[in-house]
């Protein structure tokens, strides 16, 4: 189906995305990758960017998010999505330059350029799925792990006398001046999913606009670290992560500026 007979009067509620691929997606049951995923191809296919849009593939468990959005991207080195981002955006500013990063990829190994590069201001969208765990690894204690989560090497649970604390980056990346706009957002129910589509949205606009910085961060679940059902795991992120990780806006310079 067309852009154009989408916009036409029907009866249609609901459809696939023009820009997802027919290939079938190697993300577990339940796993929120693939909700983000049909957000960021309706938002880029809605703006009317898919010929301008440059994303850059993190190393984790959307490795190959290349394989299902029909957009051009870059692979990066693990952790190293922002530096390339920084080149591709500097290269080309009036492309839609974002990435598409996990809490292994972002905040642990990719700490320093996922930093640096908001310091800096860099006209990129960063989407960040935030599941407290590595999942693509073996459900290993990430930085986002929260205190007392247990995970194959935290079989106890987190003890953050051994381990440290849970690095809530995305609060650390609202209070640098080169972020435009910053969001904390889920895709457990209906109204978030919605939430979260105008969040990538915003994010998008902002990277053409040259205004900043953007980072959405995504609370996710992951149904095969946490040893969880899909519900179960929507109930444990409710119950515990979002105590750690609240959902709502943390900064908007355009609403500050007002």
């Amino acid at each position: 189906m067309t852009r154009e007979e989408i916009k036409q009067p029907c009866n249609i509620v609901a459809c696939k995305p023009r820009l997802l691929n027919d290939n079938t997606m190697h993300y577990c049951p339940g796993c929120s990758h693939g909700v983000v995923h049909k957000l960021v191809a309706e938002v880029i296919d809605e703006m009317g960017a898919e010929h301008i849009a440059i994303a850059i593939a993190p190393v984790g468990c959307a490795v190959m998010a290349y394989n299902y959005i029909d957009v051009d991207w870059i692979e990066a080195a693990h952790g190293r999505a922002p530096a390339i981002a920084t080149a591709v955006k500097r290269l080309n500013p009036s492309r839609l330059v974002f990435t598409y990063q996990g809490d292994g990829d972002l905040a642990a190994i990719g700490t320093a350029e996922t930093i640096h590069a908001c310091n800096r201001g860099e006209n990129i969208a960063i989407i960040f799925i935030n599941n407290g765990i590595y999942g693509m690894t073996g459900g290993q204690m990430a930085p986002t792990t929260l205190e007392g989560m247990v995970t194959s090497t935290t079989p106890y649970g987190r003890n953050v006398e051994l381990n440290g604390y849970p690095l809530n980056i995305t609060d650390l990346l609202a209070r640098l001046p080169g972020t435009c706009y910053v969001t904390r957002e889920s895709v457990h129910t209906a109204p978030a999913v919605r939430k979260a589509k105008k969040a990538i949205r915003q994010a998008f606009e902002n990277s053409l606009s040259g205004k900043g910085t953007s980072v959405v961060e995504i609370v996710s679940t992951c149904v095969s670290g946490w040893k969880m059902t899909p519900v179960k795991a929507n109930e444990w992120m409710e119950e515990h992560m979002f105590e750690k990780y609240p959902l709502g806006e943390l900064k908007n310079t355009d609403k500050t500026d007002k």
